[in-house]
């Protein structure tokens, strides 16, 4: 999830009257909602203190942020028209619907885009490429389309969140680069295999859960990556857990839902994983422990069709790493979940 600080600053500098004039038709092609009560024309806008920031040095708006309204309307076209924006939040504004406008093609300082749980629709615009994104992520709403190769032409973006969606295509190659860090598009159609390419960048955090992805995606891992959360459960993927080394600062990992065989414990050892599934009925895993103790994992509980020592039990990895059975009847939900 992306957090960033949104405190609204007051600015040294008068509003600029281009920018009021702008704000003004932004509240207006969004019908004048009481949640813009404060947006009125005579007056300073960097003292509104209501969904925007103004910089302290020159008073221009360099940020507006707009949540939780109750509007419908399409995304205010009137936003091209502040010039030094480098941030557009519009968080959960369900009623917010059409496509992304033409007019943002002239924010050539933006640096984060980000539009969620609305009705956006239409494919990823290739003006994005005029700005100077960092961050993009749209996420609930309604694009469709593939997901352009053009973004990877964005030398500073570091951070993609594009889940829930209605993505189809494949994921194109060469999207990551050397600063990249997060790479979020759960919850698409997005079909075929993930770029081996990918294996190569230092990511933080990737999640590509909920697709119809297919391969081997035993590429992604090694124990000198600095990833620390993988998920790719809701998948078509199959790989041989026991060929695996995974990162040594990974948390999280779920892997449930694919094809995928092998032996766990191997795959393991000296990880401090927080959360780890790899549940599903069509999975041949070989649960074992050496010396009945596995480090690395607090607190499990796993049960796949196929558990050695014996089909059909639970076994529970305690906090003291010692490994307990019970009957399968016993067993809470199809997971491995650890728990501090």
């Amino acid at each position: 999830m992306l957090v960033l600080n949104a405190s609204i600053l007051l600015s040294a500098k008068a509003c600029d009257s281009s920018d009021l004039a702008a704000l003004l038709k932004i509240k207006k092609q969004l019908g004048n909602p009481p949640d813009l009560s404060k947006w009125l024309a005579n007056t300073d806008c960097c003292t509104w203190l209501q969904g925007l920031q103004c910089s302290e040095t020159d008073g221009r708006v360099n940020l507006v942020s707009l949540f939780d309204m109750n509007v419908t309307a399409p995304v205010p076209s009137a936003l091209g028209d502040l010039p030094m924006l480098e941030t557009i939040q519009l968080r959960r504004i369900p009623g917010l619907y059409g496509s992304i406008p033409s007019t943002l093609d002239k924010l050539s300082r933006l640096v984060l885009l980000e539009i969620s749980d609305s009705s956006v629709s239409g494919p990823i615009p290739e003006f994005l490429l005029k700005m100077n994104l960092s961050a993009l992520a749209i996420t609930n709403s309604k694009l469709t389309g593939s997901i352009p190769q053009f973004l990877s032409h964005l030398p500073n973006l570091r951070y993609i969140n594009l889940s829930g969606n209605k993505l189809t295509g494949s994921i194109p190659p060469g999207l990551l680069h050397a600063s990249f860090r997060v790479l979020i598009l759960s919850n698409n159609h997005l079909t075929g295999e993930i770029p081996e390419g990918y294996g190569n960048d230092d990511i933080d955090t990737i999640d590509l859960s909920h697709n119809q992805l297919t391969g081997d995606p035993s590429f992604l891992f090694g124990t000198t990556k600095p990833t620390t959360k993988i998920d790719l459960s809701w998948n078509m993927l199959e790989f041989d857990m026991t060929q695996v080394r995974f990162p040594y600062h990974m948390t999280y990992l779920d892997l449930s839902h694919n094809h995928i065989k092998g032996e766990v414990a191997k795959s393991l050892r000296d990880i401090n994983l927080e959360y780890f599934n790899v549940s599903y009925k069509q999975h041949e895993i070989h649960f074992q422990a050496t010396n009945n103790s596995v480090t690395g994992i607090s607190s499990m509980q796993v049960k796949p069709s196929n558990l050695y020592p014996q089909k059909g039990q639970l076994i529970r990895v305690g906090s003291d790493g010692l490994v307990e059975e019970e009957p399968a009847e016993r067993a809470s939900p199809v997971a491995i979940s650890a728990r501090r």
